[in-house]
This record gives C-alpha cells, sequence and structure tokens, in this order.
C-alpha cells in the first residue's frame, strides 16, 4: 500500500494535534503548516494524497492557498477539504469554486472527520 499522507494546515496547534492523532490512528501519515505560506511550502515537498485546510490564518488565508495549489496542475485532483468556523455562504461558493471538494465547520467530530478524509483520499 501506498503512504497516505495528510497535510493539515491550520494556524491552531490544538487543531492540528487533535486532527493529526485521529488521522494518525487510523493509518495516515501527517505533515502540517500553521499558515498558507508554510502550506504551500509543504505540499511542495510532499506527496500527499489530501489536504485539509483552515480558512482564517496568517500571512496566507485557506481559500487563497486554495487558489494557489489548484492553479497548478499539478494538484489539479488533490482534494482537499476545509476545516473552519466560517459558515459564509460566500466563502464556501469560493472555496467550492476553487476546488475544495468539503467543508467542515468546527468544533468537529473526529471520528466524522477521519471517514471523510478516507472517503476523499481514497479519490485522489
Amino acid at each position: 500500500m501506498t503512504e497516505r499522507k495528510v497535510l493539515i494546515v491550520d494556524d491552531s496547534e490544538t487543531i492540528r494535534q487533535q486532527v493529526a492523532g485521529a488521522l494518525e490512528h487510523a493509518g495516515f501519515l501527517v505533515v502540517e503548516a500553521a499558515d498558507g505560506v508554510d502550506g504551500l511550502e509543504c505540499a511542495g515537498k510532499n506527496d500527499l494524497c489530501m489536504v485539509i485546510l483552515d480558512v482564517n490564518m496568517p500571512r496566507l488565508n485557506g481559500l487563497e492557498m486554495l487558489e494557489r495549489l489548484k492553479s497548478d496542475p499539478k494538484y489539479a485532483t488533490l482534494p482537499v477539504l476545509m476545516l473552519t468556523t466560517e459558515v459564509q455562504q460566500s466563502m464556501i461558493e469560493r472555496a467550492k469554486k476553487a476546488g475544495a471538494r468539503g467543508w467542515m465547520i468546527k468544533p468537529v467530530k473526529l471520528d466524522q472527520l477521519v471517514s471523510t478524509v478516507t472517503k476523499l483520499a481514497s479519490s485522489h
């Protein structure tokens, strides 16, 4: 089986730790970044099966990172899940248009998150 590596991009260390722990328990390898700038750098250095992105972050927010990531043909089919406190329909629509495959609201149930990640990651 090939490595299933997920990139978690969130400025909250607590969220990254919770999500990483749940995904690692489910058999995923996890790479973490604290903002969109670091997230793009991590994406370029790793063979990913999926990205989980927060929206509100310093330096480069999740929507901007998503748009930059998806503008590169190398990442065109890479599943991206937005994990955020944002519920604005305009942000959800922007993320979908940019290529996000899902939108989950924090706080998230970790078992539901793992199930969603497993499903999306297997489509890549």
